[in-house]
């Protein structure tokens, strides 16, 4: 069984920043792609920043330039650096694993709240 665990979130005045970091371990098979989610309130659960064994990376619109997902391999360790926060990215924020067999895993989450 694999287990993720997300910690760093909390309250940031609008224009801050925020560091969230994401563990996993236990049975990994293959590790293929790791990526942050968040679901606001009211909203569906949406793609945050994905990035690959291959240090590939993708971001929703809405962070490009503001957001950076990176990965320590040997920690099997996932992370995202968010700069110039605004009040529409609070949400729960969820680490997820995905290996090469198509099977994903989740963290319970991580609460962000962007407010003055």
């Amino acid at each position: 069984q694999v287990q993720l665990v997300e910690s760093g979130g909390g309250l940031v005045q609008p224009g801050g920043s925020l560091s969230l970091s994401c563990a996993a371990s236990g049975s990994i098979f293959s590790p293929f792609a790791l990526g942050w989610y968040r679901q606001a309130p009211g909203k569906q659960r949406e793609l945050v920043a994905v990035i690959t064994s291959g240090s590939n990376t993708n971001y929703a619109d809405s962070v490009k330039g503001r957001f950076t997902i990176s990965r320590d391999n040997a920690k099997n360790t996932v992370y995202l650096q968010m700069n110039s926060l605004k009040p529409e990215d609070t949400a729960v924020y969820y680490c997820n694993l995905r290996d090469v067999r198509g099977m994903s895993y989740w963290g319970k989450g991580t609460l962000v709240t962007v407010s003055s």
